[in-house]
């Protein structure tokens, strides 16, 4: 029985195959709209997410402050200041700090040959790379001997590479940092990243903590740098750093002004906020250009509906019971939508092809690479919520239609004229 209403529902539809290519033509719109739509909101929560991600997905950057409460026999308004003990306590004293450093910063010069910056010098520990996602693209990242050795070696940023050595290699060259020799041991590509301090990591030159100690005082840090063992647990885990650091030094574990912490999780909410929403709007504004298109198969169901009354009361006469009237007409809806989703969903691809990549965070960085560009990427997932729209839309064209062609009346269906 169902085959059967399907194939008269494809016979009716081929009788008039202009009027139903027509009809395709605004669902298989509606459903390129939705899908790329869709892909264009993912495309966006991507490369949002990849730009603060960038900044260490765990990481932790701890800011000295003053004390506000009285503690420990000690006085409101000491000053608080990170050392090398400090770090060992964290270590060894919170179970959910997966690793930290200290960062001391100086502004200083650095050179090669004739070109010269000046810019943030910053001395760190070798996990730092780890914390802060600083990934070299070229040559390699602070070594524990290079720490302990106090080996005078720097990682370049991307654009401070740009600066000094244009397009020459620089790994294994020598610079000057105020006076200093230093072999360039790393330098990293251009760093699409939302979230800094002191300076982009792109203008940055990072040194061993040990040799940024033998050029200026870094017993006491600017920050303390730590990451979490998991994303989830940042919040537990600099609980845990404050009562270790308040333990040691002697101040209230209550005291958030002792010092700050900013972490990568606190901005969690307003990247979900902000993406999530974009999404939602996107795919409700091509779920809206898709109705327009179902309203469309309305239409033209209850014209088909009025030029085949007698058809209709012919089957009726024949036994023919309401609900295989209405599954007919559902039927030829639901293969107008289909058909037309179908190939709205293949030229999805060619549209999202065609546009390559979309221009969103390269101009902003000035960056050429394509790294921080929107890419169209047509997922399963949009195609599952397209299908799913699709055959919601294809069902309400098609109900009224399929009711108004079941409540006829046979004797008077068959005296129309």
């Amino acid at each position: 029985m169902f085959r059967e209403i399907l194939l008269q529902a494809w016979i009716a539809l081929i009788r008039q195959p202009f009027r139903t290519a027509l009809t395709m033509l605004g669902i298989v719109w509606g459903i390129v709209s939705v899908t790329v739509l869709f892909a264009y909101g993912s495309g966006f929560r991507s490369v949002l997410v990849s730009g603060f991600d960038a900044f260490g997905k765990s990481a932790v950057v701890c800011w000295p402050g003053q004390t506000s409460e009285q503690a420990g026999g000690q006085r409101a308004g000491k000053r608080i200041r990170f050392e090398e003990a400090d770090l060992d306590s964290v270590l060894s004293e919170a179970p959910l700090v997966r690793g930290g450093s200290l960062e001391t910063v100086r502004w200083l010069s650095i050179a090669y040959g004739e070109r010269m910056a000046n810019t943030a010098i910053r001395g760190v520990y070798p996990i730092y790379g780890e914390i802060r996602n600083e990934v070299p693209d070229d040559g390699r990242w602070i070594s524990d001997e290079d720490f302990f050795e106090r080996r005078r070696v720097v990682v370049l940023g991307g654009r401070l590479r740009e600066q000094l050595f244009s397009g020459r290699p620089a790994v294994d060259e020598t610079v000057i940092i105020n006076g200093v020799r230093f072999t360039v041991i790393g330098t990293m590509g251009r760093k699409l990243q939302f979230s800094n301090y002191f300076t982009s990591d792109d203008e940055s030159a990072f040194i061993p903590y040990t040799a940024a100690g033998e050029m200026w005082n870094a017993k006491y840090a600017n920050v303390f740098v730590f990451a979490a063992i998991a994303p989830q647990f940042e919040k537990q885990a600099i609980d845990q750093v404050r009562a270790t650091l308040a333990k040691r030094q002697r101040f209230s574990p209550t005291d958030e002004k002792a010092f700050s912490a900013d972490g990568r999780e606190a901005f969690r909410p307003v990247i979900d906020g902000l993406t999530i929403g974009l999404q939602g709007l996107l795919v409700f504004i091509g779920t809206l250009t898709l109705g327009i298109g179902g309203v469309g198969v309305m239409n033209i169901m209850l014209v088909s509906v009025d030029e085949r009354i007698r058809e209709i009361g012919l089957r009726r006469a024949l036994g023919a019971r309401k609900r295989h009237i209405r599954l007919q007409f559902i039927a030829e809806a639901m293969a107008i939508t289909l058909v037309g989703g179908a190939i709205g969903i293949l030229m999805s691809y060619v549209v999202a092809a065609a546009a390559g990549q979309l221009p969103l965070m390269g101009a902003l960085f000035e960056d050429t690479t394509g790294k921080g560009d929107i890419t169209l990427v047509i997922s399963p997932l949009s195609i599952v919520v397209s299908t799913l729209i699709l055959i919601l839309v294809g069902l309400l064209s098609g109900f009224l239609p399929a009711s108004r062609a079941a409540k006829l009346d046979p004797s008077s269906a068959l005296r129309y004229e």
